[in-house]
């Protein structure tokens, strides 16, 4: 009884395993049809090959691109335009590859119903072999979350994720150069500012900027870099028309010219604003143009900048380098510091290291908190910092008064006015200039 009961256990067993596995295996009509596939690739391109892209949007002019470097493009089009660089190398990286959401069907016979006969956007894509690709894509799809997409001659129909036609669907105006000056930063080698009666000149040197106009003075290269770039990053705003900027021109009021001068030679940009906002003429492109809000006020912040702001307040230039000798004189008071290596040393002694770091730390800190054109007589300070392996040597003299102090340094006329906390963080520094601690044995 125990043998015949185990037997029909086990033949239960076999059923059920079969089953199981037929279940498992067998595919439904309906299983089948639903079944999504691998998604394959609509499209392989190299974008390094790609030379022009006519872009063309239902109802719109068509707009073509040619490349003109390796990493610049060029709209000729309707019309000839400088190409934002960073849109169309956005698209770029879209078809290569584009790889479809799912295959609708190997051979469709009716595209139409998936309007592709007149499709929304279509790309003709040339490579450097003389071949053209033309990317069609169509309306959405049921579910809205893709859109349909084909090939012109492939028989093949494809859906692909739906931002596909966003990053691709790109009119004139976002295919252009918004930039009002679309210069290369780096190969400007002269500015002018020009507000009112004063013309600011900057001009580029070795280690940054110099000003030169209305004088030569030493500058404060951050804020020469800063202006450089908010005028070579100022765009135009696509939402208001060149027609609707010179309207508002002749009643704004005038804040600045700027002329840049580089290996391309000279562009202008003249910037006026008013109640409604701040406004350009540009001599890279015709018209008038309103500027975008996101760069006009760091734009004009710029502009009104006064000479003063423009030039540099910092007493030595060594920076974040280290110095390699420090002579200082006060009256009786003379110190000499020379660097071996990570130590200093005073008259052939090993000198505190952090005693002596609170003291460069004290001098690269030294700024003005203006400049004067007069008031400096006899100092009673001298501070010599040399640096850059020798090649520099800086000499600052220093005159207490009741106010704090005024600073000339060797090399120009400019005074600087000192408060008295900044002249006795110095002498303070100085004071506690002491010897390396004696190894205990």
């Amino acid at each position: 009884m125990k043998f015949r009961g185990l037997l029909a256990a086990v033949v239960v067993l076999l059923i059920l395993a079969g089953v199981l596995y037929w279940s498992e295996h067998r595919k439904t009509p309906e299983t089948a049809s639903t079944a999504t596939p691998a998604s394959p690739a609509i499209l392989k391109l190299d974008p390094a090959a790609i030379t022009s892209i006519t872009v063309k949007q239902r109802g719109a002019p068509p707009v073509t691109l040619v490349r003109s470097g390796a990493a610049n493009w060029q709209i000729i089009a309707p019309s000839a335009f400088p190409a934002d660089n960073s849109v169309v190398s956005a698209m770029l990286s879209s078809l290569a590859p584009l790889i479809s959401q799912r295959l609708v069907e190997d051979k469709a016979a009716d595209l139409s119903q998936y309007g592709l006969t007149d499709p929304t956007l279509e790309l003709d894509v040339t490579t450097k072999d003389n071949k053209t690709t033309r990317l069609l894509l169509g309306d959405d799809t049921p579910t809205g979350d893709a859109t349909y997409v084909a090939l012109a001659g492939d028989p093949r129909l494809f859906t692909a994720a739906s931002y596909l036609k966003t990053s691709l669907n790109k009119s004139l105006t976002d295919l252009r150069d918004k930039r009002l000056l679309p210069v290369d930063a780096a190969s400007v080698s002269s500015i002018d500012l020009t507000r009112k009666d004063q013309t600011i000149g900057f001009a580029r040197v070795q280690n940054g900027w110099q000003i030169e106009k209305p004088a030569s003075y030493r500058t404060d290269n951050f804020q020469v870099d800063d202006l450089l770039q908010q005028l070579t990053g100022a765009k135009w705003d696509p939402a208001v028309s060149p027609d609707d900027a010179a309207k508002a021109w002749p009643k704004a009021t005038p804040v600045a010219t700027a002329k840049l001068t580089g290996s391309s030679g000279a562009d202008t940009l003249d910037v006026r604003n008013d109640k409604d906002g701040y406004y350009a003429k540009s001599s890279a492109m015709p018209g008038t143009w309103k500027i975008d809000s996101s760069a006009a006020s760091s734009l004009d912040q710029d502009l009104t900048r006064t000479l003063d702001d423009f030039r540099s307040k910092q007493l030595f230039d060594f920076g974040y380098a280290d110095p390699e000798k420090i002579e200082y004189h006060a009256g009786a008071t003379s110190l000499l510091l020379t660097r071996s290596g990570t130590n200093w040393l005073s008259s052939g002694k090993k000198m505190d290291s952090a005693s002596v770091e609170n003291l460069v730390t004290a001098l690269r800190d030294l700024a003005a908190t203006k400049f004067l054109d007069t008031g400096f007589t006899t100092p009673q300070i001298e501070v010599t910092v040399t640096s850059n392996s020798g090649k520099r040597v800086e000499s600052v003299q220093f005159q207490n008064t009741t106010d704090g102090g005024i600073a000339k340094r060797e090399d120009g006329p400019s005074l600087y006015s000192l408060d008295p906390v900044t002249i006795k963080g110095l002498t303070d520094a100085v004071a506690g200039i002491k010897p390396a601690a004696t190894a205990k044995k």
